[in-house]
């Protein structure tokens, strides 16, 4: 499943870089011809749609090429010590995204084509740290490998990670072309990670998006290749009948893939903006989203989310960790939030 963009902004700084060269080179031999420019990536104007549906699908078949201006990372509690901007937006569009709030009403995907410049910086946090090592999370506002193939971002984080003792790097995505990152020089310091859920949560919430089977197939070579593997299973909806559902997954997981990986779990929660959002995009969603069932907690940026009541947590985690050492061997779970 490739992304091929309906309409594209560069930013004019963008085709200064050759990067933005080549990328725009590539775009026009993939017969895309809607090509714009834009004095910023931060403020995109002339995205069609005037319903928020429409909207929200314009923006997500839209790319942006900009230049990265601000090189101050965020944390990225619990997955990593820092975020590694690479990109920002996705364009898949699931619809419990909490992304979906992030980007307003048109969603544009945004690639940065100074990665040089941003690598140099997340050296310079490592060598903050030293002597020990520091983690950077490549997927915490994006999907980056939707567009490796234009940025080639991935390529370029994994070998600085190869060639650094202080730098360990990760990401996750829901996309299977893997192919450009299989002989690439990892040195085991990058965990390539893949997101997955049940059949039924991926058919109903996980638009544009492979299926889990496509996942699991493009996790096998991703570990002949020798990279650390791991999976998020997220988010854990705890409907009617999750734990036929989620031992479903597990069952297929083992089967499928060799141990040892990483599974991170992460329940589904919402914040009050992003349910409205949702609602306005996706009106007949079957997300759940009662306040009634939920408790209101507090995050690290500051603002509140609506999570599974503590009794619940606590089933799910227990069911969960009770369930991987009972059908993964060898696998680990880092966290469970």
């Amino acid at each position: 499943m490739e992304f091929v963009p309906r309409r594209v902004y560069f930013q004019e700084d963008a085709l200064e870089h050759p990067r933005g060269k080549r990328i725009l080179d590539q775009l026009r031999d993939e017969g895309v011809t809607d090509i714009r420019s834009t004095g910023s990536h931060n403020r995109v104007t002339g995205i069609p749609g005037t319903t928020p549906q429409q909207a929200f699908r314009e923006g997500k078949g839209t790319l942006v090429v900009g230049v990265k201006q601000s090189l101050e990372f965020q944390s990225c509690k619990p997955s990593a010590h820092y975020q590694l901007p690479l990109v920002t937006g996705c364009p898949g569009m699931c619809q419990y995204c909490y992304l979906n709030t992030h980007f307003g009403k048109k969603p544009y995907i945004r690639v940065y084509v100074n990665t040089g410049e941003i690598l140099d910086r997340a050296d310079r946090y490592a060598q903050q740290r030293k002597p020990e090592e520091t983690l950077f999370e490549g997927a915490a506002t994006s999907d980056p490998l939707s567009v490796e193939r234009y940025t080639g971002s991935l390529r370029e984080a994994v070998e600085f990670a190869a060639a650094s003792p202080l730098v360990r790097f990760r990401f996750v995505t829901k996309y299977t072309s893997v192919e450009p990152l299989l002989k690439v020089q990892h040195a085991g310091r990058t965990e390539f990670r893949f997101s997955i859920n049940t059949r039924g949560v991926i058919e109903r919430f996980e638009h544009r998006t492979p299926s889990l089977e496509e996942r699991l197939n493009a996790a096998v070579k991703v570990q002949t290749a020798g990279y650390p593997l791991g999976f998020l299973i997220a988010p854990i909806m705890a409907d009617t009948g999750w734990q036929r559902d989620y031992q479903e997954l597990l069952e297929t997981l083992g089967e499928r893939i060799p141990g040892p990986f990483t599974v991170e779990l992460i329940t589904h929660r919402y914040t009050n903006s992003a349910r409205k959002r949702i609602l306005e995009v996706f009106p007949r969603t079957q997300l759940d989203m009662d306040d009634e069932c939920r408790r209101y907690k507090y995050g690290q940026f500051g603002y509140g989310k609506h999570v599974y009541p503590q009794p619940v947590m606590k089933q799910i985690e227990e069911w969960f960790r009770n369930k991987i050492d009972e059908m993964l061997p060898g696998a680990s779970v880092p966290y469970f939030v």
